[in-house]
């Protein structure tokens, strides 16, 4: 037996290795307490420490068979602690605020802890509740996640029957830093365009190259499943998830979801260990069931102004697209996503069977009916964070519960009812504790037998997705090798590469771009007022550059006189009016509800529906969600003065406009005065000089439509994919799904033969 140590950065994460001849390498810990059996001359991990070599230890059967062999040996309590998926942590802990943890009952700060250490609420969970999920945000570094993942994995070996942790990330390779879901840009990882931006590719072979890629470097963060893609087809242009989309297509974001999951769940040749799962494969959860992206008025289900989706135009089937053609029909082995994500929607009127109008996940056709059945998915079906968590009174809340349609029950009878409908996971919820009171809520309505196979049912799903990953054998690793591979060289040329093919021209008048090299540019400092961040946190007032100057001067010469300036160059983003709801409204006596704005200037109403589609009927909710007549103004309408002031500066010259979109955007407020519009998905400073000087050339185009005005937006239909009249600039180019324009004109070519209707 071939025995090493695993030393590092002069610590002893004390991990032993085992070589078997024609199988795997098996990584246990010392500390952990596990054996390692030899029979048949192979050797062999005794993870339930029983002496014996049990079926589920047994890395020559299949998967499926040492899942069921597994499940049936676990305790009611083990299972049910397998169905738990964590609340968010960062490595190290926070020690306030949304991600805080302890030490020892300390701060990290105070308890002297290695950053790599192990929390007192982590201990917890994995050892009382048998927590096995566990979603990670920000990391240190990749040595220290690589550190950290060792850590759980000797704790939980050396807990029970051995399970391995399975760690899980949001998209976290985005280069839009200010993105509310990207948790890990800042140059560690390679970075790449925000999924709008692979979209704007109009290339699947580029977000499946982005798939493998990321896949390698979660699995070197000890990352093995992704919450994503996010799939929802983005019908309402006002929508703030809009951008972790593939836009509003149901072809092109079909064709990307199938390719974004090939990418990050097949593993080929060695690292392969069968049908196509092995050492590179991360198991990606793909969301959100049945598509979430037609909320009336455009608001959000993370609050609960937001919880109904609206299907006026009757296109619900459009939103399964992504799901059932592409994250379920895969090109490569592993045949479809390994789990599912339904969002926090009521999918309003859409329960054809019990007329149920409750959260996605806790509606029985919806999951039993339509998924299972119909659609004949068996894989994970996870909830979405926080939904059997009480509503706070707030409805412009993030941290709120959000148990949308069932606030009356019970969170034990929440997580029954999520039982009855066919859900396996709970998101996050770290205690054990209601999930074992539903489980007797169904012993006294079904009996025992009943509800320990529904039990076993769900555990085998969700430890078929840990054994395929070779996980049971060896879920350790070294940390120089994690830093060699997250964000090396190779990976960060093709992250790089994909934000150049994602930004898209939108005008280039009398050819103002390329400019040509040493180009004198005036770039004015961006205001940003006061403001609340994602989690509620107050915000400065900035006045400040928005880009490297630094990166600038090494293209152009700046000058901060427009008068020196051959050109102007303005940074702006997307209109940000809001939630659509008002606390301040409903303070007043409103209803709370106003509208969502997309464009800069104030914005009236005028054209709203009188009454809403959908509203609570709770004496303390409101049931009419119009905002007809009301008024909003956006956060950043400083862009729009910007631009203005910019153009009258230049007094003639040439006026470029470099637009972050997260949204559609209503242009039509400066399109007239400026010269040049390029608009990105996130994308880093050097790229865009490298594109405005020529170095590269635009080829992206539109995922999206772009609405002429603020009335099509409003007159569009929530759940109606490319249904808005389309802005017309002074050039005469229309500003639909799957327009560009490269240095030559307006692109033509396969992409916009095969996707534009």
């Amino acid at each position: 037996m071939n025995n090493n140590n695993n030393k590092t950065n002069g610590k002893l994460d004390d991990i032993a290795y085992v070589h078997n001849q024609g199988g795997p390498t098996l990584g246990y810990s010392r500390s952990s307490g596990i054996r390692i059996l030899e029979q048949d001359g192979y050797f062999f991990k005794d993870l339930g420490k029983n002496g014996k070599l049990d079926p589920y230890e047994d890395w020559r059967l299949p998967a499926k068979e040492r899942a069921k062999d597994l499940a049936s040996k676990m305790t009611v309590e083990q299972i049910a602690g397998l169905m738990l998926y964590s609340r968010h942590q960062a490595v190290p802990a926070a020690s306030n605020g949304w991600f805080a943890a302890t030490y020892n009952g300390k701060t990290y700060e105070e308890s002297g802890a290695e950053p790599w250490e192990l929390t007192d609420e982590q201990k917890a969970f994995l050892e009382q509740d048998h927590l096995r999920h566990i979603l990670i945000t920000t990391v240190q570094s990749p040595e220290v996640a690589a550190h950290w993942n060792n850590k759980v994995q000797a704790f939980a070996e050396g807990n029970g029957l051995g399970i391995p942790a399975n760690n899980s990330s949001d998209p976290r390779h985005g280069s839009d830093s200010s993105a509310e879901f990207n948790v890990g840009s800042g140059g560690v990882v390679s970075m790449w365009p925000e999924s709008l931006g692979l979209a704007a590719t109009f290339d699947p072979e580029v977000t499946r190259k982005f798939g493998e890629i990321a896949s390698k470097e979660y699995r070197a963060l000890g990352i093995t499943t992704a919450l994503s893609p996010q799939v929802d087809i983005a019908t309402d242009p006002r929508w703030f998830r809009f951008n972790g989309t593939f836009g509003e297509d149901p072809k092109l974001s079909t064709d990307m979801a199938r390719a974004y999951v090939d990418g990050f769940q097949n593993s080929e040749g060695e690292r392969e260990l069968a049908e196509g799962w092995g050492l590179d494969s991360v198991n990606a959860m793909v969301k959100h069931w049945p598509g979430g992206g037609s909320g009336e008025g455009g608001r959000d289900a993370h609050f609960g102004s937001g919880k109904y989706a609206v299907y006026p135009g009757g296109r619900f089937n459009d939103h399964l697209k992504p799901f059932i053609d592409g994250a379920f029909k895969l090109d490569g082995k592993t045949g479809k996503a390994s789990a599912v994500m339904p969002y926090y929607t009521i999918s309003f009127g859409q329960d054809q069977v019990n007329g149920e109008n409750v959260g996605n996940s806790y509606n029985k056709y919806l999951i039993r009916d339509l998924l299972r059945d119909e659609y004949g998915y068996d894989g994970v079906v996870c909830t979405d964070w926080l939904i059997t968590a009480d509503e706070t009174v707030s409805k412009d809340s993030f941290l709120s519960g959000k148990s949308w349609g069932v606030e009356h029950l019970s969170v034990a009878e929440r997580h029954y009812k999520l039982l009855m409908a066919g859900v396996d996971q709970f998101g996050g919820n770290n205690e054990i504790g209601p999930v074992l009171e539903a489980y007797q809520m169904g012993v006294l309505e079904h009996g025992e037998a009943f509800m320990r196979q529904r039990f076993e049912a769900s555990a085998v799903r969700l430890l078929l997705n840990i054994f395929r990953l070779g996980l049971f054998e060896n879920p350790y690793l070294i940390p120089e090798q994690s830093k060699e591979i997250v964000g090396c060289p190779e990976f960060a040329k093709a992250g790089y590469e994909a934000q150049l093919k994602s930004v898209v021209l939108l005008k280039n008048k009398n050819n103002v771009l390329p400019l040509a090299k040493k180009t004198k540019l005036f770039i004015p400092k961006r205001y940003t007022p006061a403001g609340k961040d994602w989690f509620g946190n107050p915000t400065p007032e900035k006045l400040e550059y928005p880009v490297s100057l630094d990166i600038v001067s090494k293209y152009f010469t700046l000058t901060e006189n427009p008068e020196e300036a051959d050109a102007g160059l303005v940074f702006i983003t997307n209109p940000q009016s809001g939630i659509g709801y008002s606390q301040e409204d409903a303070d007043r006596g409103g209803s709370g509800y106003v509208p969502i704005s997309l464009q800069f200037k104030p914005y009236t109403a005028e054209l709203a529906r009188t009454v809403s589609l959908a509203g609570d009927p709770r004496e303390n909710d409101v049931l009419n969600r119009s905002y007809k007549g009301k008024t909003v103004a956006t956060h950043n309408e400083a862009d729009l003065d910007m631009i203005l002031k910019t153009a009258e500066a230049m007094k003639g010259k040439p006026v470029i406009v470099s637009m972050l979109l997260s949204n559609p955007a209503v242009v039509g407020e400066f399109e007239p005065y400026v010269d040049t519009i390029i608009a990105n998905f996130g994308m880093q400073d050097q790229a865009l000089m490298d594109m405005l000087s020529g170095e590269a050339e635009p080829s992206g185009l539109l995922p999206m439509q772009m609405p002429a005005d603020m009335n099509t937006v409003e007159l569009q239909l929530e759940d109606v994919p490319l249904d808005m009249e389309c802005y017309k600039d002074s050039e005469n180019h229309m500003y639909d799904f799957a327009y560009g324009l490269n240095w030559q004109g307006v692109i033509e070519d396969e992409r916009t033969k095969t996707y534009r209707q």
